[in-house]
């Protein structure tokens, strides 16, 4: 699963866990510095972000992520955010933050306790990447940036209203988009009319990789991307972790070709044998990812998808 572990690269740079006595360090922009408390700790991270900018040449500073930056219970991570953006201006170089890069044995997904992160990019006009985990109260405002070519919402429940923020943002430079949609029970309340603008075509000119994944909507979206127009210019799709069925699957087969994909991502699905044969014989060229086949299920009710709490 994906959020089991901690990520050891970000950004095509290894990751480096900053603590203030560690010693020697590599090159400021040698790596993805990762910030995160340890339960109880002394410091907030407020604190412990100011130790950073103090102790590492801010200026080369590539790549940040942020992980667990509560000291014991959970709390909200605006003090996180408005600390960040607040030393916008040290940071020249920065091209990608991961915010809440935490494994659900640190917290569950669905209750990291976001807020809104639409200074993010308005404070960082040169972010290329920007991936985010959680949803409990996530928000975003439509913005316009330049120049990000990747952007990522990794949620248990990703509220409709961030949906409909990145669809009516101005992102002329991205290329890929991933959205975990989650279950309405943790406040993945998105509809396939929120979706419309990513399939259509008519936004998102260098969009290469989409990625409308973990969704109990799994079917509906895959019979949707069946035929939306997007996916002609599309190099990789990702329909994974979601409540696939043959359904699905037999409309991504019977609808525009896909042939011309690099890679299908469906791993945990719930196709018979039969489909994951059809799948593979019709699209030879693509590599499919198939794996965590949870077996054909005609009761939607044993569904489940891969992330949710």
């Amino acid at each position: 699963m994906a959020v089991s572990r901690h990520l050891e690269r970000f950004h095509e740079l290894p990751i480096h866990e900053f603590t203030p006595d560690d010693r020697p360090r590599p090159a400021a922009g040698a790596v993805a510095w990762r910030l995160s408390l340890e339960y109880g700790s002394e410091q907030d991270f407020v604190q412990l972000w100011q130790s950073f900018l103090e102790e590492v040449d801010p200026a080369g500073v590539r790549a940040v992520v942020v992980g667990a930056w509560w000291q014991d219970g959970y709390t909200s991570v605006r003090p996180a955010v408005e600390a960040i953006t607040a030393e916008a201006r040290r940071l020249p170089a920065l091209e990608a933050l991961f915010l809440g890069e935490v494994t659900f044995d640190e917290c569950e997904i669905s209750w990291l306790e976001m807020d809104d992160v639409t200074p993010l990019l308005t404070a960082f006009p040169g972010l290329r990447s920007l991936a985010v985990r959680g949803g409990m109260d996530l928000a975003l405002e439509p913005v316009r940036h330049d120049r990000l070519t990747s952007l990522r919402f990794e949620s248990g429940g990703l509220p409709a209203t961030v949906v409909r923020a990145v669809a009516g943002s101005e992102l002329p430079a991205l290329e890929r988009l991933s959205l975990w949609l989650g279950v309405d029970e943790y406040g993945g309340d998105a509809s396939l009319d929120d979706l419309a603008p990513f399939l259509d075509g008519s936004r998102l000119p260098k969009l290469r990789h989409l990625g409308l994944a973990n969704s109990e909507l799994q079917d509906e979206i895959a019979a949707a991307v069946a035929h939306a127009p997007v996916v002609a210019r599309l190099e990789s799709l990702d329909l994974s972790m979601g409540m696939l069925s043959d359904e699905g699957a037999t409309a991504l087969l019977e609808g525009q070709p896909l042939t011309h994909l690099r890679s299908l991502d469906l791993h945990h699905h719930y196709l018979s044998d039969a489909m994951m044969e059809r799948l593979s014989a019709a699209l030879p060229g693509v590599e499919v990812d198939l794996d965590e086949a949870e077996g054909a299920m005609d009761d939607e009710d044993d569904r489940y998808v891969s992330v949710a709490e």
